[in-house]
């Protein structure tokens, strides 16, 4: 097995191969619940929990689990995570449960968690297996996050609204109205603006690649500056 590039595993996680704008997993919640910055932040954090401990899980199993039976194994540990998740959500914070509904079981269904744990951790140490979850998890999450502040602002006029259900009563303040009376574009709330939002987003990251190419290549092809010693060798006759 070759080196573990920890750099490299960071960055795919949160850029290059990003969940939602590059494999474009995981978009049925990413795009039913990102109406407002909680919702998002509520279900990027409980997709983050289960994706780490199932990767860690994975990896500890990797070894000891056939062929035949990988993927049912991984399935059920995938299964327990998401269930761990979801009665600590019921127990801490219940009234967001209550609106996230379904999406918070089918965390077990997200590609990306299956993904993840058949294409890495199953061939790699706890280690790496847990930084690739955890980075695949913040890159998933800030993209709801990203989704979920945009849709709030067109659509509400507000930031940060309810956040109480996620961080308790002391959070109740940390409501912005930004404009007009809570009443904003009505398409940012549909799901007509999640997919709009979503598509807006996987262009930008697009532009910014490009850039990024073109100047590495710009700097790759640039002369080099000052006198340069050459070193002749054999016999000139």
């Amino acid at each position: 097995m070759s080196e573990i590039n920890y750099r490299e595993i960071s960055s795919n996680g949160l850029w290059n191969n990003n969940p939602a704008l590059v494999q474009l997993l995981g978009l049925c919640p990413l795009l039913a619940v990102t109406g407002s910055v909680v919702n998002a932040l509520g279900l990027g954090l409980a997709t983050l929990l289960v994706l780490t401990g199932s990767n860690m899980a994975v990896s500890l199993i990797r070894r000891q689990v056939t062929e035949a039976v990988r993927i049912p194994a991984f399935v059920m540990i995938i299964a327990t995570f998401t269930t761990c998740t979801e009665l600590l959500m019921k127990a801490y914070t219940f009234e967001l449960y209550q609106i996230l509904g379904i999406f918070i079981p089918l965390i077990v269904t997200n590609c990306t968690i299956l993904g993840r744990a058949e294409a890495f951790a199953s061939k790699h140490g706890v280690l790496a297996s847990g930084l690739d979850g955890l980075m695949m998890g913040l890159g998933f999450g800030i993209v709801l996050l990203v989704i979920g502040a945009i849709r709030e602002v067109l659509g509400h006029g507000t930031l940060f609204a309810d956040m109480q259900l996620l961080f308790g009563p002391g959070a109740t303040n940390w409501k912005l109205h930004l404009y007009g009376d809570g009443q904003g574009l009505l398409v940012a709330v549909l799901p007509p603006g999640a997919f709009i939002v979503t598509g807006l987003l996987i262009a930008l990251k697009h532009v910014i690649d490009k850039r990024i190419a073109g100047r590495r290549a710009a700097r790759k092809a640039a002369p080099v500056k000052g006198a340069r010693r050459v070193r002749t060798t054999g016999v000139i006759g």
